[in-house]
Formats: structure tokens, C-alpha cells, sequence
């Protein structure tokens, strides 16, 4: 169980890296990053599953080892639905740009859940079920000599998010300190002055959009293959707004910040509040009386489980009224000039 627990923070921590590209780099508000993680998820969902015979003439579902290769192909097409989104919309700033972004997360969960017909390509609502694993036949090998088949999977999952968050940390690292990551800082911080540099914003701004949409398609394609299951609900507003108060939790900019605040929002949802939840419950079962109540009366809706997006709200508040930079600031922190001290005094 903690090995995926583990395993759930490194392929949240990758979207967070992701999203941080966007974000944090280049100061670009993007509420609809969710749409690239499922754009991953369902390129191997549709062929790694019997799903693709529902448009084709067969021979589905894929070899499942042919994951790695989809692994590659997530990171291109998620890339492209990058590029694409860009090019009409990054002309927009601030919360033009995040109402635009919002609505495509929204046209893509949408799309996902009726494109079932005419021709069946996302099985709608129902989701799609039995994609295929990779090295399948370790497991089963595994199997036969006495090893739990399902731990052993596990591990395989673990040590192949364990690889790609190291790709990603180096990959981004080197970005920052690049040529383009000093463009990203420029636009951040006065898109005005950038192009006045000769900081080309429309190309320098969709190499975020590409590079960010990369990283979540990727973990998009490892997500439909560890869970054997995609659907619609897997992709909704909610999870944009995780992964974004993950980046903003940790720092934003903040390679370290980024990875330590998926790290804390994952556990907090996948242990913490399912813990508390459950030791109210077992409270509640008790009986037991505390200055006269019983707490046998306690309501049911009082579950901490159930308000994760309210807790994250409030956290995020918190972090912008007392630590606005994060649990981990950015090396190089947003530059904050005389002017905009004078404003927030007003």
C-alpha cells in the first residue's frame, strides 16, 4: 500500500513539474492543465485496451510493452494539444488567459465523455476498462516462483515513476538555467519589457504550453496503465486545482517546492484525511460520551475525507496571506519592483 502511495506522489509530483514550467517559469495561469493528462491517458486507454476495435477493424488490444512506446507517443501528442491550445489563445494575459484555459479543460472532459457516439472512440461515461500493463509477464513469471504478483507490479510502477521524475528534474533543471528559462523569467515579470529585448512572446510562451502539456502526457499514459481504468470523472476541474495548489503550496519556480508540495497535498489526501475520517467513524460507532454528548450524534457528513477541496482552498489562502513565496522559494524569486509596493499599501 505505500509503495503506491509513494508511487502516487511521483506521478503527481511530475505533473507538478509539469504545470511549474507554466506557472511558475513563465507566470501563465493555466486552470485546464488536467486536459493533457488525460489527452496521455486516453492515447494509451484507446490502443492498449480492446477499446480501439470499437472504430477499427481489430487486432486490439496492443501489446502491452508497446506502453513504452506510447509513453513517447503521450509526450508528442500531448505536446501538439499544447501547441494548439496556444497558438489561438496566448496572446491573452492573466485571467483572460485562465478562463480560456479552464474552458478547454472543460471541452476535453466533455468531449471524452460523449465520444462514444457515432463512432465509439472514449466508451462515454462508462470509461474504458482491462488497459494493458507493461511487463506483464514479470509479474506472472514472479507469480510462479512464490513473489505476490501484485507487489511486484507495484514495484514495477514505482521504479518506472522513479525514472521519469529523475528525466523530469534534470530536463527542468536544465530549463531554468537556459537561455529560454531566462526568456520564461522576462515574460513573467514584464512582458513589455521582454519584447522590447527582442523576447519573442508567442514562441517563447508555447514552448511552455508544450513543455508543461509534455510532462503531464506522459504521466497520463503511466496513470492509464497502473489504474487499467479511465474515465471522464478521472479528469474534472477538481484535479487542476490539486495540481495547482501543489505548485503554489511548494513555491512557485521551485523545483524542490513543486516536488514537496506534491508530496504533502497526495499524502494529506491519500492518508491523512482518510485516516481522520475513519477515526472519527470509529468514534462515532463508540458511542462514547464527551461532556454529555454522545458521540454516536455526530453527523455524518462531518468527514474531513469529503471536504479535501475546501481544506486545499484554505490552505492555499493561508499560503498567500503568510507565505506568499512558498514552502521552498524559487532560487531566483519574482522580482517585486517599488511600484507594485506602493499599490498593495494603497
Amino acid at each position: 500500500f505505500y509503495l503506491d502511495v509513494v508511487t502516487q506522489v511521483g506521478i503527481f509530483a511530475a505533473l507538478a513539474l509539469g504545470l511549474n514550467v507554466v506557472v511558475g517559469f513563465a507566470g501563465l495561469l493555466d486552470l485546464g492543465f488536467v486536459a493533457f493528462f488525460a489527452v496521455g491517458a486516453y492515447t494509451w486507454a484507446i490502443f492498449g485496451s480492446g477499446q480501439a476495435n470499437q472504430f477499427t477493424s481489430g487486432g486490439f488490444p496492443l501489446p502491452a510493452d508497446l506502453f513504452f512506446v506510447f509513453l513517447f507517443l503521450g509526450v508528442i501528442v500531448a505536446a501538439l494539444a499544447g501547441v494548439l491550445l496556444g497558438l489561438p489563445v496566448l496572446r491573452l494575459r492573466g485571467d483572460y488567459l485562465a478562463i480560456v484555459t479552464l474552458g478547454f479543460g472543460e471541452v476535453i472532459r466533455v468531449l471524452a465523455n460523449n465520444l462514444d457516439k457515432p463512432v465509439n472512440l472514449t466508451n462515454g461515461p462508462q470509461g474504458i476498462t482491462s488497459i494493458g500493463q507493461p511487463l506483464a509477464w514479470l509479474a506472472d513469471l514472479a507469480a510462479k516462483t512464490g513473489i505476490d504478483a501484485f507487489r511486484w507490479q507495484a514495484m514495477i510502477y514505482y521504479l518506472l515513476v522513479l525514472a521519469i521524475i529523475t528525466v523530469a528534474i534534470f530536463y527542468t533543471r536544465r530549463l531554468d538555467d537556459s537561455k529560454i528559462g531566462r526568456a520564461w523569467v522576462a515574460i513573467r515579470e514584464d512582458e513589455i519589457a521582454a519584447q522590447a529585448m527582442g523576447v519573442p512572446l508567442v514562441r517563447t510562451k508555447l514552448i511552455a504550453f508544450a513543455t508543461g502539456a509534455s510532462f503531464a502526457g506522459a504521466m497520463g499514459v503511466v496513470f492509464a496503465s497502473k489504474q487499467t481504468f479511465v474515465s471522464p470523472e478521472s479528469f474534472d476541474f477538481n484535479q487542476s486545482v490539486g495540481i495547482l495548489a501543489m505548485v503554489v503550496l511548494g513555491g512557485l519556480g521551485s523545483i524542490r517546492g513543486v516536488i514537496l508540495g506534491a508530496s504533502i497535498v497526495t499524502i494529506l489526501n491519500l492518508q491523512v484525511l482518510k485516516a481522520v475520517s475513519g477515526w472519527i467513524n470509529g468514534l462515532r460507532a463508540s458511542g462514547v460520551e464527551v461532556l454529555g454528548f454522545s458521540l454516536a450524534n455526530l453527523p455524518t457528513q462531518f468527514e474531513p475525507s469529503k471536504y479535501e477541496r475546501l481544506i486545499f482552498g484554505l490552505i492555499l489562502i493561508a499560503m498567500m496571506l503568510y507565505r506568499p513565496q512558498g514552502l521552498v522559494p524559487a532560487q531566483r524569486a519574482p522580482v517585486e519592483r517599488p511600484q507594485d509596493r506602493e499599490e498593495a499599501k494603497r
